[in-house]
């Protein structure tokens, strides 16, 4: 069986993509590592130290809770247009896929632009997840006055519900959509995102960090080809192709250096976010700036116009669909096992198709899939718990069994 890349322990290079092949390098955890065949450049370098792991106290009784997110992909890719609605000028700003946290400033900043053009100065945003927020917070440091409408706030909103990692090319498009004018964008919007993250770094709660993360893989699921997949690639490489150094590449964990007996492991580093600090940060800095929010449901774009703003900004993500009518927003459904996080666990793993993110406001396992198209066209929302408890029984068997009494 080959090997599957998932973002949050592959370095920030993109949501997945599989491995294949005996000397394939291994994948590392809505967020990867590519194989020896030059994709990543040959990475060789190896750990020289033995890592001092604390084991996940990860037991079934510990999960707190069992959340799904759909996610909205378009095959296009974001949907970043003006269309007028009635006496309004509507900026449409949803369909990030799997990237929406991620890339939810260097989006956010093109909205903006496009917003501020229109010359209005009072302007609307519809919408209050990670895309609404940002945006709002561009559009305030612009010099507009901002009003928040929105039928659910934080934590109550789609993506308070993602896996909080750097994954700014996960499910973005389709690779026939991955323009040139297209990868141009998104690369400086990635830039964009990633530089802002930088200086949220440190501050009180921990809302942006860099974790290392530890790829396992069992030496005998290694060099089993995967059969042909005939349907249409995801652009899941722009940050590999386009911004090579942007994130550190991994590196091997020699055997003997790891404590997980005759695996094989693979170290890389990526940011996580920790949703519900940073949404805090975003709604306070929001209010701080004169913002307001007011809750209000859309049924149909006609609703608009009630609204006093001339200049709305659409970032109601998956909602879009029913909304706006957008039948072009595909779901992708991604459930996740939430846990009592542990202050000594500072680490991610990724093994048999399962990843551990070691989130400070709660820990988060998630079953993966064998490709993007897991989840695909997916709308349910009814919590899996079996398949919770599989994934935590999954990074569980890494670790010795606990000690009774």
């Amino acid at each position: 069986m080959a090997v599957e890349r998932w973002d949050s322990l592959a370095g920030g290079m993109g949501r997945r993509t599989m491995l294949m092949g005996t000397g394939a390098a291994l994948a590392l955890a809505g967020c990867a590592v590519k194989g020896e065949d030059g994709r990543h450049g040959g990475i060789s370098e190896a750990v020289r130290s033995p890592l001092m792991l604390t084991p996940i106290r990860a037991t079934p009784d510990r999960i707190t809770r069992v959340t799904v997110c759909t996610r909205p992909f378009r095959p296009q890719g974001p949907r970043l247009e003006v269309e007028r609605i009635g006496e309004k000028r509507v900026l449409h700003h949803y369909g990030h896929g799997g990237s929406g946290w991620s890339l939810s400033w260097g989006t956010g900043l093109v909205a903006t632009e496009k917003a501020m053009a229109l010359g209005e100065r009072d302007i609307a945003v519809i919408g209050c997840g990670a895309i609404g927020l940002t945006t709002a917070l561009q559009l305030q440091r612009a010099g507009a006055k901002v009003t928040i409408y929105a039928k659910d706030l934080p934590p109550d909103t789609r993506s308070s519900l993602a896996t909080g990692v750097w994954s700014p090319d996960s499910r973005i498009c389709l690779e026939q959509y991955a323009t040139p004018e297209f990868k141009a964008l998104w690369a400086r919007m990635c830039l964009t995102s990633f530089q802002a993250y930088q200086s949220l770094l440190g501050l009180p709660g921990t809302p942006i960090e860099w974790v290392d993360n530890y790829n396992v893989a069992d030496a005998a699921n290694q060099g089993h080809e995967e059969a042909a997949d005939t349907r249409p690639p995801f652009a899941d490489t722009l940050q590999h192709d386009l911004l090579p150094t942007l994130t550190p590449h991994p590196v091997d964990v020699p055997a003997g250096l790891h404590p997980f007996g005759g695996r094989v492991v693979r170290r890389g580093t990526n940011m996580v976010f920790n949703i519900s600090s940073y949404a805090r940060l975003l709604l306070d800095d929001f209010h701080a700036n004169g913002g307001r929010i007011e809750v209000q449901e859309f049924h149909t774009p006609a609703d608009f116009a009630r609204l006093p703003q001339k200049v709305l900004v659409n970032c109601t993500g998956y909602g879009a669909r029913a909304l706006m009518g957008d039948a072009s927003i595909v779901p992708v459904r991604g459930q996740l096992a939430r846990m009592i996080p542990q202050d000594d666990v500072h680490y991610g793993l990724y093994y048999n198709g399962v990843s551990f993110v070691p989130r400070r406001d709660g820990f988060v396992f998630q079953v993966i899939g064998p490709d993007d198209y897991y989840g695909y066209g997916d709308d349910s929302v009814e919590p899996d718990r079996p398949l919770a408890e599989q994934a935590v029984r999954t990074i569980a068997s890494l670790f010795p069994p606990p000690a009774v009494g």
